[in-house]
């Protein structure tokens, strides 16, 4: 049987499958909260599994592949760096919940900087969604045809339409746990991908772990430009933060941690795809061409983590996003209105898959742009005013559209190779970030005296 008869199949099986397994929630407090009923929270494991499988994209797994592909393993080790976002994020939540009695991400926005930073910070992270989308069923659609082929459209669109099915019937709580079993899937086709490339007889691992240069331009730029943005990064994606709402505090302290390690893991570990495909002498998208090369079977393991994943991160979008408009900007919160949002962001996402745009873009850029959250939530027990929340918001987008035109001054950048320039805008645009932040504070403090 042709091999895309069968990827089709294996798509189309999964997209029912979850479908008939998602739960149907009748009630506002199990779409948007995933509450199996009022007294139950999720536990440890369903959160950690749907925090993990909802972080590693599809689009994840392709970069780490290629930076693997590009770097060796300093690349995979710099693209997992991003997972350090969970430590950040889980402490800082855990401080606004515990000491701070926040309920949600907008409850402590609107409370110190007022409404106009929650309309500012909801347009920042419906861009988030919205980019989550096109740049995970891109990816989808890589598999089944050349950008732009029958093929790769289809793909792109019957995938995004049967996640979407499923996760219209349970919104939260059918995203949470078809999360579970995602992070399962995912976990048994990892370690089965990786025992095919090993058992390679030309395959050397030690080899394999110790490929790449430790050199500023041979991706520790990346490296360090990646831990400057785990400050800010996790604080504009809702599909983390909302997850952090869901349990008690310490359950969620613990499932974050636990998701930083288990994430930084499984990408470096997927990262070693692109550092075998560097040791053939492959070129291309990293995944692709390994299972061009290994056959059939390695082909289909493959195809069925990239649907696992962007299934994951679809579904968790979707419920994002009508959890921000439904409930946190909306007043008369109901099921109805929740569906259609999906539908709404749906329609939205898609959009970009017939501009082709590029897949890293989704990630670097607008990580850049967000960091200006930085020191409003890091610093979240200040006395602050709007002016706190504006300044470096602002001016991290600022940065992050500069950079994204190529106008960052060279003068700036103090080492060479890719992803230099993404590396001293996040350093310089942070450091400017946060001394706008203290001014703004200052000046409310000099202002009280008078």
């Amino acid at each position: 049987m042709n091999p895309v008869y069968i990827q089709w199949i294996v798509l189309i099986l999964f997209g029912v499958v979850f479908f008939l397994i998602a739960p149907k929630v009748k009630t506002v407090g199990q779409f948007f909260t995933a509450s199996a009923n009022e007294n139950k929270q999720p536990s440890i494991f369903l959160l950690t599994s749907s925090l993990v499988i909802s972080w590693i994209f599809a689009k994840s797994i392709t970069n780490a592949a290629n930076l693997g592909l590009a770097f060796g393993i300093v690349g995979g080790v710099a693209y997992a760096i991003y997972y350090f976002s969970f430590v950040v994020a889980g402490l800082v939540i855990y401080q606004l919940r515990v000491k701070g009695n926040f309920k949600s991400i907008h409850h402590f926005l609107q409370t110190k900087f007022g409404r106009s930073a929650v309309v500012v910070f909801s347009i920042l992270i419906g861009f988030r969604l919205f980019n989550e989308v096109w740049s995970n069923t891109m990816v989808i659609g890589s598999y089944f045809g050349e950008a732009g082929t029958t093929g790769y459209y289809s793909a792109v669109i019957v995938f995004t339409l049967l996640t979407l099915a499923y996760t219209i019937k349970g919104g939260m709580r059918s995203s949470l746990l078809t999360d579970a079993i995602q992070m399962v899937f995912f976990g048994i086709m990892l370690f089965l991908l990786l025992g095919l490339i090993f058992s390679d007889s030309e395959t050397n691992v030690t080899e394999l772990l110790h490929t790449g240069s430790w050199e500023m331009a041979t991706g520790v730029n990346l490296f360090f430009a990646a831990l400057l943005q785990c400050f800010s990064y996790p604080f504009h994606d809702p599909v983390l933060t909302d997850r952090g709402f869901l349990s008690s505090p310490k359950t969620t302290l613990k499932s974050f941690l636990w998701a930083a390690l288990i994430g930084f893991i499984s990408i470096a570990l997927f990262s070693l795809v692109g550092v075998y495909a560097q040791t053939k002498g492959l070129d291309g998208q990293a995944t692709l061409e390994v299972g061009k090369l290994l056959g059939l079977t390695v082909m289909l393991v493959v195809n069925f983590i990239m649907i696992t994943s962007a299934a994951s991160t679809l579904d968790s979008a979707f419920s994002s996003f009508s959890k921000l408009v439904v409930i946190d900007l909306g007043k008369n919160h109901s099921l109805k209105k929740g569906r259609l949002a999906m539908v709404v962001i749906t329609l939205l996402g898609t959009i970009p898959v017939f501009l082709n745009p590029e897949i890293l873009s989704a990630t670097t850029i607008s990580g850049t742009m967000v960091m200006g959250l930085a020191p409003v939530f890091l610093l979240w027990n200040q006395k602050t005013s709007s002016l706190a929340f504006h300044l470096p918001v602002g001016f991290g987008i600022l940065v992050g559209l500069i950079l994204a035109i190529g106008y960052f001054p060279k003068s700036l950048v103090f080492t060479t190779g890719k992803y230099a320039d993404l590396l001293w805008a996040n350093f310089w645009g942070l450091l400017g970030c946060f001394i706008l932040y203290i001014f703004a504070i200052t000046l409310k403090k000099w202002n009280e005296k008078k």
